[in-house]
């Protein structure tokens, strides 16, 4: 009984120090989502500004693509807390989309590879 009783209490006097440490841990300051916040704002002011600045062609898209970027980046970062993860997890995460789009890269080249080809059989005449 007194082992049992002599358990019981370590197990409570060790079990407020490992929950304090444990939420401490995973508590953020409100100040880091604040400011994530106001970086989003601004982020999205500036992308609606290319639209109201009539930009046009490639330097639209590229600004849009870049603030697009920073605001997923910022949010998968903070929002999604990503930021603290172990690094197989987040490579397990990113990884994959970044693959997706070398891929499309790569699909990309090889149509252009062979439009020219089949441009240049049938300019030619093809096979007759």
């Amino acid at each position: 009984m007194a082992h049992a009783t002599a358990h019981a209490v370590a197990a409570d006097v060790s079990a407020p120090a490992a929950h304090t440490a444990h939420a401490e841990g995973q508590q953020h300051p409100i100040k880091l989502y604040l400011v994530v916040w106001g970086w989003l704002f601004v982020l999205s002011t500036f992308s609606y500004l290319v639209d109201y600045f009539h930009l046009q062609g490639l330097l639209r898209w590229s600004l849009i693509l870049l603030f697009m970027t920073l605001k997923a980046g910022l949010i998968v970062a903070i929002f999604m807390h990503m930021k603290w993860e172990r690094l197989a997890l987040t490579y397990a995460i990113l990884l994959p989309p970044v693959l997706v789009l070398v891929f499309v890269a790569i699909m990309v080249s090889e149509s252009h590879y062979t439009l020219l080809t089949r441009l240049f059989f049938f300019a030619t005449g093809g096979g007759s």
